[in-house]
């Protein structure tokens, strides 16, 4: 178990043990996590614990030309029930999804510190967020960190308050992404939701690979 210093360096990930551990403590600035993102690792943790960061293997990821898109949301989509708005309300999408209650899962692990830290990540231009609107309400959304020069979107958490919401903005995404050249898009683990729209897991240095080119 590697414990970071002040220095902002990370070991090397094939040190990170079967669940994608790799190292402790260390802070939330931008430049760590900068370096962190460009190296494939990522900050997850609770709300009263050390700062832990990931880099599972296998790695979960979308390309773009391999999203499904059902028949019924196809549908949905045609008729335009959302509208969807890039970057024009990040305080709110991650605050949401921060409160959004999940199966499985006791409290949250965007902690008022993750808020904060990637709140700064934004106004720097690197994350991004997605609003899904319904009569002018926020009904969904989604947020995440753009390594533009890379061409690769790490996706963070989203939220959805009515139905199809958040995968309507994600697909909104995916085209908004698509035509910035992206080459994936880091889902980093596997849930069934993000199977369904076409994700699969590839080799952590596969992903890897992406990132250095």
């Amino acid at each position: 178990m590697f414990i970071l210093t002040d220095s902002i360096q990370f070991p090397p990930v094939t040190y990170a043990d079967a669940d994608g551990l790799l190292a402790i403590g260390g802070d939330l600035s931008q430049d760590r996590l900068l370096v962190a993102y460009y190296n494939g690792i990522f900050p997850w943790y609770n709300e009263g614990e050390v700062i832990l960061w990931f880099s599972p293997d296998p790695r979960m990821v979308l390309f773009p030309q391999e999203l499904k898109v059902s028949k019924s949301m196809r549908q949905i989509l045609r008729k335009n029930k959302f509208e969807v708005t890039f970057n024009q309300d990040f305080e709110s999408v991650i605050e949401h999804c921060a409160e959004i209650k999940r199966p499985e899962q006791y409290g949250t692990w965007i902690t008022n510190d993750m808020k904060n830290a990637y709140k700064k990540l934004h106004t720097l231009g690197y994350a991004v967020s997605v609003e899904v609107w319904e009569n002018s309400n926020l009904v969904g959304g989604l947020y995440g960190v753009w390594l533009e020069d890379k061409k690769v979107f790490c996706g963070e958490s989203m939220f959805t308050k009515v139905s199809n919401a958040s995968k309507f903005g994600f697909i909104k995404l995916v085209q908004w992404l698509e035509e910035k050249e992206v080459k994936l898009i880091d889902c980093q683990v596997y849930t069934d939701h993000l199977a369904s729209l076409g994700a699969k897991e590839i080799p952590r240095a596969t992903f890897l690979e992406f990132l250095k080119k």
